[in-house]
């Protein structure tokens, strides 16, 4: 089995605050997105992570290019410093979500269509039973 690398990135856009989960799994990008509401703290961040983090619904699968390196600790302090001064997220993060917010919008519409379907057959029935109550004697 590959490595896995898991990545949290916190930023503010407005009015909330939001937290986006970037899983990288045999070269494969998949996001997910969760929004804290009011500012978390560390240890809220922390927790939420411990309690909730195998129930996140990750995005489908992206390709993405993982480079295995050794880096400088200092280059990693310097690098970690530079994620903290930039907002936002990677523009595969934003793909991979997306394409996860595509697949439940196809997945509502399909199930919205079959109940629609559904209740209009229910009541096809219940007009036919109607009108065959009426002129049963006749």
């Amino acid at each position: 089995m590959g490595e896995v690398f898991s990545k949290l990135i916190v930023y503010f856009d407005k009015p909330f605050w939001v937290g986006v989960f970037e899983r990288v799994e045999n070269g494969k990008l998949s996001v997910a997105k969760v929004t804290f509401g009011a500012e978390p703290k560390d240890y809220e961040v922390y927790e939420f992570i411990l309690k909730h983090y195998y129930s996140l619904r990750f995005s489908p699968s992206v390709e993405s290019v993982v480079k295995e390196n050794k880096v400088n600790p200092k280059r990693i302090q310097r690098d970690v410093k530079k994620q903290l001064r930039d907002t936002g997220i990677g523009t595969k993060s934003q793909q991979a979500l997306k394409l996860q917010q595509e697949q439940c919008k196809q997945e509502r519409k399909v199930k919205s269509r079959e109940q629609k379907l559904a209740e209009a057959q229910r009541m096809f029935e219940l007009k036919q039973q109607k009108k065959k109550e009426k002129h049963r004697g006749r």
